[in-house]
């Protein structure tokens, strides 16, 4: 169940992210979540777009260093602990969690978090065996 994320380096300087924006706008891509890491000279702009292969293709026609990296949509109750009991059932399973992010959910009472992990297949039967709501590439896109 794993979700296409799009990773671009982009240079640490003004107007760098408005650049990215509207080529995405210029192609009707919709972002559904992002990230951003920086350091001193750049930054990692990570997005689930509604069409990950179209936005790759783009962003790569303008010169910007992009690549698809694969993830995973989890749901979470939107409550206190709701987070804290999914990482602890992945920490019981040795599942090592490289980064996350979170987006906002249209539905009431859920949270969604994008979760980077080594092992996709694995740690998605691990979540599927307790139950743990998982999104899939089509789910996000939609949304």
């Amino acid at each position: 169940m794993a979700v296409k994320q799009i990773s671009v380096f982009v240079e640490n300087k003004p107007g760098r992210l408005c650049e990215v924006t509207n080529i995405l706008e210029q192609n009707h891509l919709d972002i559904r979540a992002l990230s951003i890491a920086d350091t001193t000279n750049f930054g990692i702009l990570r997005i689930i777009v509604d069409d990950p292969d179209k936005a790759q293709a783009v962003l790569k026609e303008t010169g910007m260093m992009v690549s698809i990296t694969e993830v995973i949509a989890v749901g979470i109750t939107d409550q206190p602990g709701g987070l804290a009991a999914v990482l602890r059932l992945l920490n019981e399973e040795q599942v090592a969690v490289e980064y996350m992010y979170a987006f906002i959910s249209r539905e009431e009472k859920t949270a969604y978090v994008i979760l980077r992990v080594e092992n996709i297949e694995y740690t998605t039967q691990v979540l599927q065996k307790h139950q743990v709501p998982l999104l899939t590439d089509k789910d996000i896109y939609e949304m």
